[in-house]
């Protein structure tokens, strides 16, 4: 296999690229991604080393672990921010440090199965209430105090279902590189 450039083994998809309608094919195809995608990781990671699974998926970059980990806490914020959209008039987020975040002990060397689990309960979760919304409320939206925009919710199911496509790459990659 030919070696990468950094930036495509940090954007092994692109970076993500909002269409300029969302329509209800486009976010429903998306919500399905959101549903999977636990599914999709488990797969690309059951069979991986601890070895493995503390490899950096690019120079500098976080080990699988750390991206499995990432994954969870990111989607966590996702859920809880479509919560506050829905329930409060453009609410301002909490920022969260996600690179201080990936070297904290539970991130580093914590299983990824308790992880795994919680991705599964999640998931189900956030497909179900993007599933359930009401064109109205795709509408709603937050302000990121990091880019000082708002983001409606129609927008962020399409950011998350490429985030998690975006770091799958990561893994599917790296295991095409090392022929895991």
């Amino acid at each position: 296999m030919q070696d990468l450039t950094v930036e495509e083994l940090q954007y092994p998809i692109g970076k993500f690229s909002a269409p300029a309608v969302f329509t209800t094919d486009y976010l429903t195809g998306k919500i399905a991604e959101i549903a999977s995608f636990p599914e999709r990781l488990r797969t690309e990671v059951a069979q991986l080393t601890n070895e493995q699974l503390d490899t950096p998926y690019r120079p500098n970059g976080w080990t699988i672990r750390q991206v499995i980990h990432h994954c969870a806490e990111s989607h966590m914020n996702c859920y809880i921010r479509i919560k506050w959209a829905l329930t409060e008039d453009k609410p301002v987020i909490k920022y969260y440090h996600e690179d201080r975040w990936a070297t904290l002990e539970d991130n580093v060397t914590m299983p990824i199965a308790p992880t795994l689990l919680l991705l599964d309960g999640l998931h189900q979760r956030l497909a179900f209430l993007m599933s359930s919304l009401k064109e109205s409320d795709l509408e709603k939206s937050f302000i990121h105090p990091e880019y000082n925009a708002e983001f409606k919710i129609k927008e962020i199911i399409g950011t998350y279902a490429w985030h998690g496509n975006h770091h799958l790459a990561h893994i599917t990659t790296l295991k095409k590189q090392k022929s895991w």
